[in-house]
């Protein structure tokens, strides 16, 4: 129990970190939900790359690598270590510079504005929500693995999940953004702490060392496809640079770009998220491939670290390890309510009139009583959600959000966008998570085993669809190929179909001239 005792002190002091953000946090939305955008720019680079370090970063790719090997780190760390820098850049400064302009603090509120759509608006936050709750989900669930892994079982995977949704949804409820990024300061450098700290540990325990197990992988035909990308074929493994396209997309994240107090702070972010993410993400990876050995025949992967630390770490030092790993979890979950509980109460309380009847600590209110709804609902799916953490996140989250990107793409860049492109993306990636959700359910009885080929699905359909281990293909490209592409296309061509906004609109978004005054060029979009 030593382990759990760690972990408990790492709860206990994230509580506390909450109750004193809930004395400073005034009864406003613009304080509760964006800490009156006074975001620092290491805190801001801190707490954005919390937000997407989530189980996924770390039980997931470790559990994934466990399964197919080191090319996990090419098929998804490497392009989001291009990738996501680039959305940040171009996308969250613009959308810093809008928000600083015009008030925004949800990516629907700008939408709305931008194409003077309100019902339109109203179905982007609600596909919003529903490829959000599965992040959420993702995180609990993590949470909880990781408490009843390193109690050896005495603390049970409900009750584990109970307690990191408990404590996430206390420090969003009473602490909002500020509680939030406070608590990112201390969860980030704990768990960017953790990947080497792990390795260090686990390979000096080992005889002979990490590198004379790598040597054995290698030496077996059994097993050498864990160094190899043998198991990814092309289609397969270029479908995920798109993946990442997602990440300026998720909620969390564009409300964190709104958060910042200067546009500078995305700078020192941009560098360090490159480097932050080959911390967590090889060391992660390299253990997965470990555990082959060490642990294998594990029927639950997503769980090889906790293995591995229990086995091949002193017990105080795997409690301080566990709380790494926690934290990630955490860090991610955080955002992801408050995220949630600001969409509700932005797009749908205060855009339906709720503030102006009920006020700002009305509103404030409700945002609370949302939190706890959206947790509750979150913790009951992830009770019976038997799903790996890694295929769970890039099936739902993952894909949908990144078919979105052409949608904020065209509303930032693109005068002659309009509302009914929007409303056709929207519908496209609705019904594509839809159809992928019904093909996955059909095809799990005819899921091959690793290492055999993909299984058609439907034969009529020819290699339309086939199946792999744990995913299903579109002529052997992962679905998010056809959501984004055909998201960009329907975006496209609805726009040029139908008339654009308003001209007052467009010259708000798009100014012909902008005043030289340096008040005016301090609060104009970026370009």
């Amino acid at each position: 129990m030593i382990p759990v005792v760690v972990v408990s002190i790492y709860l206990v002091i994230i509580a506390v970190i909450g109750s004193v953000a809930f004395r400073k946090t005034q009864a406003n939305t613009e304080d509760f939900f964006l800490a009156n955008r006074t975001v620092g720019s290491m805190v801001f680079f801190l707490s954005l790359f919390a937000t997407n370090m989530t189980a996924f970063a770390i039980l997931g790719s470790s559990g994934q690598a466990y399964r197919q090997g080191i090319g996990i780190y090419g098929l998804m760390a490497s392009s989001s270590g291009l990738v996501i820098p680039l959305t940040i850049f171009f996308i969250g400064t613009r959308l810093w510079a809008l928000g600083k302009r015009f008030g925004h603090q949800t990516q629907v509120s700008f939408f709305r504005d931008r194409w003077e759509c309100s019902t339109i608006g109203t179905l982007i936050f609600i596909l919003s929500v529903v490829m959000l709750v599965p992040y959420m989900i993702i995180s609990i669930m993590g949470g909880g693995r990781v408490l009843t892994d390193i109690s050896g079982g005495r603390v049970v995977y409900p009750l584990g999940c109970a307690v990191v949704a408990l404590v996430v949804t206390a420090n969003v409820f009473f602490g909002g953004m500020r509680g939030t990024v406070w608590v990112n300061i201390f969860q980030t450098l704990l768990f960017l702490l953790f990947g080497a700290v792990a390795v260090a540990v686990i390979s000096h325990d080992l005889p002979g060392g990490f590198g004379d197990y790598v040597r054995k992988i290698a030496s077996n035909p059994k097993t050498s496809y864990l160094l190899t990308r043998e198991r990814m074929p092309e289609r397969y493994f270029w479908s995920y640079t798109l993946i990442p396209l997602s990440s300026i997309m998720f909620p969390h994240m564009a409300i964190m770009c709104f958060a910042a107090r200067k546009v500078t702070a995305f700078k020192r972010t941009v560098v360090l998220y490159p480097v932050a993410i080959m911390a967590i993400w090889l060391p992660c990876i390299f253990l997965g491939v470990l555990g082959t050995q060490l642990e294998p025949g594990l029927k639950n992967p997503d769980g090889i670290l906790l293995h591995l630390l229990t086995d091949h770490a002193p017990v105080w030092l795997a409690g301080i390890l566990g709380a790494g790993i926690i934290s990630a979890v955490m860090g991610s979950d955080t955002h992801q309510v408050l995220a949630i509980s600001t969409m509700f109460t932005k797009d749908v309380f205060a855009h339906y009139g709720g503030t102006t009847k009920y006020g700002e600590k009305g509103s404030v209110f409700f945002a609370r009583g949302f939190i706890l709804v959206v947790t509750v609902i979150a913790y009951l799916i992830a009770l019976v959600t038997p799903e790996s953490i890694f295929e769970l996140a890039v099936r739902f989250a993952f894909s949908g959000f990144a078919a979105m990107a052409p949608v904020m793409i065209a509303a930032l860049f693109w005068k002659r966008s309009t509302k009914h492109g929007a409303l056709a993306s929207t519908l496209w990636v609705a019904t594509w998570l839809i159809l992928t959700w019904y093909v996955q359910k059909a095809s799990d009885g005819i899921a091959p085993k690793p290492g055999q080929p993909a299984a058609v699905i439907f034969s009529a359909l020819g290699h339309l669809f086939e199946r792999s281990t744990a995913n299903v293909t579109v002529f052997g490209f992962l679905p998010v190929v056809p959501m984004v592409l055909g998201s960009a296309a329907c975006m496209v061509l609805f726009s040029l179909l139908t008339p654009p906004p308003s001209r007052g609109t467009i010259e708000k978004y798009f100014p012909s001239r902008v005043n030289d005054a340096p008040e005016s060029r301090a609060s104009a979009p970026l370009h």
